[in-house]
């Protein structure tokens, strides 16, 4: 119940998918530009399929700022450019 003068605040939801995502992405690229550029793309491949299934796993509320459009689109598109940035690492020659 709310009394005069006070307002409601939204429920915060928590951006844990997000952030994870964002390390291992962040992780990604470092070895991408330190160490090997292939195994740089495959981990930051691999942190958007992360991505895809956490939005896949959690509800809407919960899967944060990974909620963009409806939960079908948001997981085939994240799948289908995680597939997309992985094939690229492989294909491209040395």
């Amino acid at each position: 119940m709310l009394m005069a003068g006070e307002v409601q605040r939204p429920a915060r939801s928590s951006q844990w998918p997000l952030a994870l995502t964002i390390l291992v992405g962040l992780g990604g690229l470092v070895v991408l530009w330190f160490y090997n550029w292939r195994n740089g793309v495959l981990i930051f491949a691999g942190s958007v399929a992360l991505a895809g299934l956490l939005r896949a796993a959690l509800t809407d509320t919960a899967a944060g700022l990974l909620r963009v459009r409806g939960r079908m689109f948001d997981t085939t598109f994240l799948f289908l450019t995680a597939a997309a940035i992985a094939l690229l690492g492989l294909l491209v020659p040395n």
